[in-house]
Protein backbone atom coordinates (compact mmCIF):
# COMPACT_ATOMS: atom_id res chain seq x y z
CA UNK A 1 0.00 0.00 0.00
CA UNK A 2 1.06 3.07 -1.21
CA UNK A 3 1.41 5.81 1.49
CA UNK A 4 1.64 9.69 2.31
CA UNK A 5 3.71 10.72 5.20
CA UNK A 6 2.85 7.24 6.82
CA UNK A 7 -0.58 8.95 7.56
CA UNK A 8 -3.27 8.15 4.26
CA UNK A 9 -3.12 5.94 1.15
CA UNK A 10 -2.19 7.41 -1.98
CA UNK A 11 -4.31 5.19 -3.73
CA UNK A 12 -7.39 2.71 -3.44
CA UNK A 13 -8.39 -0.65 -4.59
CA UNK A 14 -11.86 -1.08 -5.76
CA UNK A 15 -13.18 -4.36 -4.82
CA UNK A 16 -16.28 -4.37 -7.81
CA UNK A 17 -19.43 -6.04 -7.54
CA UNK A 18 -17.92 -9.67 -7.23
CA UNK A 19 -14.75 -11.25 -7.19
CA UNK A 20 -15.81 -14.65 -8.70
CA UNK A 21 -13.49 -15.03 -11.54
CA UNK A 22 -16.31 -16.46 -13.76
CA UNK A 23 -18.98 -13.58 -13.45
CA UNK A 24 -16.24 -11.01 -14.99
CA UNK A 25 -16.67 -11.37 -18.44
CA UNK A 26 -20.46 -11.47 -18.52
CA UNK A 27 -20.65 -8.96 -15.78
CA UNK A 28 -18.44 -7.10 -17.85
CA UNK A 29 -20.73 -7.64 -21.52
CA UNK A 30 -24.00 -6.89 -19.59
CA UNK A 31 -22.73 -3.41 -18.24
CA UNK A 32 -20.97 -2.43 -20.99
CA UNK A 33 -24.17 -3.29 -22.98
CA UNK A 34 -26.29 -0.78 -20.33
CA UNK A 35 -23.87 1.80 -20.74
CA UNK A 36 -24.34 1.96 -24.32
CA UNK A 37 -27.81 2.11 -24.12
CA UNK A 38 -27.81 4.76 -21.50
CA UNK A 39 -25.70 6.87 -23.48
CA UNK A 40 -27.43 6.57 -26.72
CA UNK A 41 -30.57 6.83 -25.02
CA UNK A 42 -30.26 9.84 -22.78
CA UNK A 43 -28.01 11.48 -25.77
CA UNK A 44 -30.66 10.58 -28.14
CA UNK A 45 -33.21 12.34 -26.09
CA UNK A 46 -31.34 15.72 -25.43
CA UNK A 47 -30.92 15.55 -29.03
CA UNK A 48 -34.36 15.06 -30.19
CA UNK A 49 -35.66 17.34 -27.82
CA UNK A 50 -33.37 20.09 -29.06
CA UNK A 51 -34.48 19.75 -32.72
CA UNK A 52 -38.40 18.71 -32.40
CA UNK A 53 -40.15 22.14 -32.24
CA UNK A 54 -43.48 20.18 -30.96
CA UNK A 55 -41.26 18.87 -27.86
CA UNK A 56 -40.24 22.91 -26.88
CA UNK A 57 -42.70 22.53 -23.60
CA UNK A 58 -41.71 23.03 -19.57
CA UNK A 59 -42.17 18.95 -19.35
CA UNK A 60 -39.10 18.53 -22.11
CA UNK A 61 -37.24 21.01 -20.72
CA UNK A 62 -37.02 19.29 -17.59
CA UNK A 63 -36.43 15.87 -19.31
CA UNK A 64 -33.70 17.09 -21.16
CA UNK A 65 -32.30 18.40 -17.95
CA UNK A 66 -32.53 14.81 -16.47
CA UNK A 67 -31.08 13.27 -19.60
CA UNK A 68 -27.99 14.86 -19.25
CA UNK A 69 -27.94 14.40 -15.21
CA UNK A 70 -28.27 10.45 -16.40
CA UNK A 71 -25.67 10.48 -19.03
CA UNK A 72 -22.95 12.45 -16.73
CA UNK A 73 -23.87 10.06 -13.88
CA UNK A 74 -23.05 6.98 -15.81
CA UNK A 75 -20.21 7.95 -17.39
CA UNK A 76 -18.85 9.14 -13.88
CA UNK A 77 -19.44 5.40 -12.14
CA UNK A 78 -19.77 2.67 -15.42
CA UNK A 79 -16.38 3.17 -17.35
CA UNK A 80 -14.29 2.42 -13.96
CA UNK A 81 -16.80 -0.42 -13.04
CA UNK A 82 -15.95 -1.83 -16.26
CA UNK A 83 -11.95 -1.58 -15.65
CA UNK A 84 -12.32 -3.52 -12.72
CA UNK A 85 -13.74 -6.45 -14.86
CA UNK A 86 -10.81 -6.49 -17.20
CA UNK A 87 -8.23 -6.04 -14.58
CA UNK A 88 -6.46 -8.36 -11.64
CA UNK A 89 -6.49 -5.21 -9.41
CA UNK A 90 -9.01 -2.07 -10.33
CA UNK A 91 -6.58 0.55 -8.65
CA UNK A 92 -7.60 4.39 -8.55
CA UNK A 93 -5.65 7.10 -7.10
CA UNK A 94 -6.87 9.48 -4.21
CA UNK A 95 -7.35 12.62 -6.40
CA UNK A 96 -9.51 10.43 -8.94
CA UNK A 97 -11.69 8.69 -6.08
CA UNK A 98 -12.38 11.53 -4.60
CA UNK A 99 -13.39 13.89 -7.78
CA UNK A 100 -15.48 10.89 -8.54
CA UNK A 101 -17.14 11.01 -5.37
CA UNK A 102 -17.90 14.67 -5.80
CA UNK A 103 -19.46 14.00 -9.05
CA UNK A 104 -22.07 11.18 -8.36
CA UNK A 105 -23.11 13.23 -4.92
CA UNK A 106 -23.54 16.17 -7.55
CA UNK A 107 -25.28 14.21 -10.09
CA UNK A 108 -26.95 11.84 -7.70
CA UNK A 109 -28.69 15.10 -5.62
CA UNK A 110 -29.61 16.71 -8.63
CA UNK A 111 -31.33 13.88 -9.85
CA UNK A 112 -32.97 13.55 -6.57
CA UNK A 113 -34.63 17.00 -6.91
CA UNK A 114 -34.79 16.92 -10.34
CA UNK A 115 -37.47 14.07 -9.94
CA UNK A 116 -39.07 16.47 -7.87
CA UNK A 117 -39.50 18.79 -10.07
CA UNK A 118 -41.20 16.77 -12.75
CA UNK A 119 -43.47 15.67 -10.50
CA UNK A 120 -45.03 19.20 -9.78
CA UNK A 121 -44.72 19.76 -13.62
CA UNK A 122 -46.78 17.00 -14.23
CA UNK A 123 -49.20 18.27 -11.12
CA UNK A 124 -49.64 21.86 -13.06
CA UNK A 125 -50.09 20.60 -16.31
CA UNK A 126 -52.85 18.08 -15.07
CA UNK A 127 -54.73 19.98 -12.32
CA UNK A 128 -54.48 23.56 -14.03
CA UNK A 129 -54.01 22.67 -17.63
CA UNK A 130 -55.13 26.53 -18.75
CA UNK A 131 -52.44 28.25 -16.62
CA UNK A 132 -50.06 25.86 -17.11
CA UNK A 133 -47.63 27.94 -19.78
CA UNK A 134 -48.02 30.74 -17.74
CA UNK A 135 -47.52 28.68 -14.31
CA UNK A 136 -44.18 26.45 -16.11
CA UNK A 137 -42.81 29.56 -18.04
CA UNK A 138 -38.87 29.55 -19.58
CA UNK A 139 -38.26 31.60 -16.35
CA UNK A 140 -39.60 29.75 -14.05
CA UNK A 141 -38.37 26.33 -15.28
CA UNK A 142 -34.74 27.95 -15.59
CA UNK A 143 -34.86 28.54 -12.14
CA UNK A 144 -35.66 25.53 -10.78
CA UNK A 145 -33.11 23.71 -13.04
CA UNK A 146 -30.71 25.76 -11.50
CA UNK A 147 -31.86 24.97 -8.05
CA UNK A 148 -32.04 21.91 -8.95
CA UNK A 149 -27.94 21.92 -9.82
CA UNK A 150 -27.26 24.23 -6.86
CA UNK A 151 -28.10 21.84 -4.60
CA UNK A 152 -26.65 19.18 -6.07
CA UNK A 153 -23.11 20.78 -5.97
CA UNK A 154 -23.85 22.45 -2.16
CA UNK A 155 -24.39 18.88 -1.38
CA UNK A 156 -21.11 17.85 -2.96
CA UNK A 157 -19.15 20.44 -1.92
CA UNK A 158 -19.97 20.15 1.60
CA UNK A 159 -19.22 16.36 1.68
CA UNK A 160 -15.88 16.52 -0.15
CA UNK A 161 -14.84 19.39 1.74
CA UNK A 162 -15.21 17.44 4.97
CA UNK A 163 -14.19 13.92 3.66
CA UNK A 164 -10.89 15.63 2.30
CA UNK A 165 -10.30 16.37 6.16
CA UNK A 166 -10.28 12.10 6.97
CA UNK A 167 -7.29 10.38 7.33
CA UNK A 168 -7.22 6.80 5.61
CA UNK A 169 -4.93 4.42 7.27
CA UNK A 170 -6.61 1.38 7.91
CA UNK A 171 -7.01 0.03 4.32
CA UNK A 172 -6.48 0.95 1.22
CA UNK A 173 -9.39 -1.38 -0.34
CA UNK A 174 -12.60 -0.14 -0.70
CA UNK A 175 -15.64 -2.37 -0.74
CA UNK A 176 -17.59 -1.49 -3.59
CA UNK A 177 -17.47 -0.77 -7.19
CA UNK A 178 -16.92 3.21 -7.28
CA UNK A 179 -15.78 5.83 -4.47
CA UNK A 180 -18.99 6.71 -2.01
CA UNK A 181 -19.17 8.24 1.22
CA UNK A 182 -19.68 5.17 3.58
CA UNK A 183 -17.11 2.60 1.80
CA UNK A 184 -14.41 5.38 2.41
CA UNK A 185 -15.38 6.02 6.09
CA UNK A 186 -14.99 2.42 7.00
CA UNK A 187 -11.27 2.93 5.96
CA UNK A 188 -10.96 6.11 8.03
CA UNK A 189 -8.40 5.73 11.04
CA UNK A 190 -9.47 9.34 12.59
CA UNK A 191 -12.96 10.73 13.91
CA UNK A 192 -15.94 10.57 11.40
CA UNK A 193 -18.66 11.84 13.21
CA UNK A 194 -19.22 15.20 11.66
CA UNK A 195 -19.29 13.05 8.39
CA UNK A 196 -21.61 10.98 9.19
CA UNK A 197 -24.16 13.61 10.67
CA UNK A 198 -23.65 15.60 7.87
CA UNK A 199 -24.36 12.12 5.46
CA UNK A 200 -27.48 11.86 7.35
CA UNK A 201 -28.90 15.19 7.52
CA UNK A 202 -28.22 15.41 4.05
CA UNK A 203 -29.58 12.00 3.09
CA UNK A 204 -33.07 13.39 5.07
CA UNK A 205 -33.21 16.47 3.32
CA UNK A 206 -32.01 15.23 -0.66
CA UNK A 207 -34.00 11.66 -0.18
CA UNK A 208 -37.64 13.12 2.40
CA UNK A 209 -38.18 16.61 0.71
CA UNK A 210 -38.44 15.32 -3.06
CA UNK A 211 -40.14 12.28 -1.96
CA UNK A 212 -42.86 14.20 -0.23
CA UNK A 213 -42.89 16.63 -2.97
CA UNK A 214 -43.47 13.95 -5.15
CA UNK A 215 -45.60 11.83 -3.30
CA UNK A 216 -48.34 14.73 -2.56
CA UNK A 217 -48.06 15.86 -6.20
CA UNK A 218 -49.45 12.64 -7.08
CA UNK A 219 -52.15 12.80 -4.53
CA UNK A 220 -53.47 15.77 -5.91
CA UNK A 221 -52.86 14.80 -9.15
CA UNK A 222 -54.59 11.67 -8.76
CA UNK A 223 -57.96 13.93 -6.77
CA UNK A 224 -57.74 16.16 -10.04
CA UNK A 225 -57.72 13.17 -12.54
CA UNK A 226 -60.64 11.74 -10.61
CA UNK A 227 -62.35 14.64 -11.46
CA UNK A 228 -62.11 14.49 -15.32
CA UNK A 229 -65.41 13.60 -16.48
CA UNK A 230 -63.96 11.85 -19.52
CA UNK A 231 -63.04 8.36 -19.81
CA UNK A 232 -60.83 8.55 -22.37
CA UNK A 233 -59.05 11.88 -20.32
CA UNK A 234 -58.26 9.93 -16.95
CA UNK A 235 -56.40 7.12 -18.82
CA UNK A 236 -54.53 9.43 -20.62
CA UNK A 237 -53.66 11.24 -17.74
CA UNK A 238 -52.72 8.02 -15.51
CA UNK A 239 -50.53 6.95 -18.56
CA UNK A 240 -48.70 10.38 -18.83
CA UNK A 241 -47.68 9.87 -14.92
CA UNK A 242 -47.14 6.43 -14.60
CA UNK A 243 -44.03 6.50 -16.19
CA UNK A 244 -42.54 8.85 -14.21
CA UNK A 245 -44.03 7.13 -10.64
CA UNK A 246 -41.95 3.89 -12.27
CA UNK A 247 -38.89 5.71 -12.35
CA UNK A 248 -39.00 7.44 -9.15
CA UNK A 249 -39.95 4.27 -7.20
CA UNK A 250 -36.87 2.33 -8.33
CA UNK A 251 -34.68 5.51 -7.92
CA UNK A 252 -35.81 6.56 -4.65
CA UNK A 253 -36.45 2.95 -2.99
CA UNK A 254 -33.11 2.09 -3.67
CA UNK A 255 -31.17 5.24 -2.38
CA UNK A 256 -33.24 4.91 1.01
CA UNK A 257 -32.30 1.25 1.50
CA UNK A 258 -28.68 2.67 0.60
CA UNK A 259 -28.68 6.05 2.94
CA UNK A 260 -31.24 6.20 5.20
CA UNK A 261 -31.03 2.42 6.69
CA UNK A 262 -29.45 1.60 9.91
CA UNK A 263 -26.14 0.37 9.67
CA UNK A 264 -26.75 -2.11 11.88
CA UNK A 265 -28.62 -3.55 9.86
CA UNK A 266 -27.28 -3.50 6.86
CA UNK A 267 -24.01 -4.76 4.96
CA UNK A 268 -22.27 -3.37 2.26
CA UNK A 269 -22.75 -6.00 0.42
CA UNK A 270 -26.73 -5.28 -0.06
CA UNK A 271 -25.22 -1.70 -0.61
CA UNK A 272 -23.70 -2.32 -3.28
CA UNK A 273 -26.59 -4.21 -5.31
CA UNK A 274 -28.43 -1.54 -4.33
CA UNK A 275 -26.28 1.35 -5.68
CA UNK A 276 -26.64 -1.04 -8.83
CA UNK A 277 -29.70 0.28 -9.21
CA UNK A 278 -29.44 4.18 -8.99
CA UNK A 279 -26.38 4.73 -10.49
CA UNK A 280 -26.65 2.12 -13.12
CA UNK A 281 -30.06 1.11 -13.56
CA UNK A 282 -32.50 4.16 -13.11
CA UNK A 283 -30.44 5.98 -16.10
CA UNK A 284 -30.56 3.65 -18.49
CA UNK A 285 -34.69 3.36 -17.82
CA UNK A 286 -35.34 6.70 -17.83
CA UNK A 287 -35.19 7.36 -21.72
CA UNK A 288 -36.44 4.26 -22.40
CA UNK A 289 -39.67 4.68 -19.98
CA UNK A 290 -40.36 8.42 -21.34
CA UNK A 291 -39.93 7.52 -25.03
CA UNK A 292 -41.68 4.23 -25.21
CA UNK A 293 -44.24 5.77 -22.80
CA UNK A 294 -44.62 8.87 -24.74
CA UNK A 295 -46.29 9.78 -27.57
CA UNK A 296 -44.49 13.49 -28.40
CA UNK A 297 -41.79 11.47 -28.44
CA UNK A 298 -42.76 8.82 -30.34
CA UNK A 299 -44.27 11.22 -33.11
CA UNK A 300 -41.06 13.46 -32.96
CA UNK A 301 -38.82 10.52 -33.23
CA UNK A 302 -40.81 9.20 -36.50
CA UNK A 303 -40.73 12.40 -38.22
CA UNK A 304 -37.14 12.51 -37.34
CA UNK A 305 -36.42 9.61 -39.01
CA UNK A 306 -38.35 10.36 -41.57
CA UNK A 307 -36.69 13.43 -42.53
CA UNK A 308 -33.27 11.82 -42.45
CA UNK A 309 -34.40 8.63 -44.83
CA UNK A 310 -35.66 11.16 -47.12
CA UNK A 311 -32.63 13.68 -47.01
CA UNK A 312 -30.32 10.16 -47.48
CA UNK A 313 -32.52 9.02 -51.08
CA UNK A 314 -32.40 12.74 -51.79
CA UNK A 315 -28.73 12.28 -51.87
Amino acid sequence: MEEINDTSVAEFILTGLTENPELQLPLFLIFLAVYLVTVVGNLGMIVLILISSQLHTPMYYLLRSLSFIDCCQSTVIIPKMLLNFVTEMNIISYPQCIAQFYFFCAFAVSECHMLAAMAYDRYVAISNPLLYNVTMSYQVCSLMVAVVYGIGLISATAHTVFLLRVLFCKSDIINHYFCDLFPLLELSCSSTYINEVLALSFSAFNIIVPALTILSSYIFIIVSVLHIQSTGGRVKAFRTCSSHIMAVAIFFGSTVFMYLQPSSVSSMDQGKVSSVFYTIVVPMLNPLIYSLRNKDVRVSLKKLLQKISFLKTKN
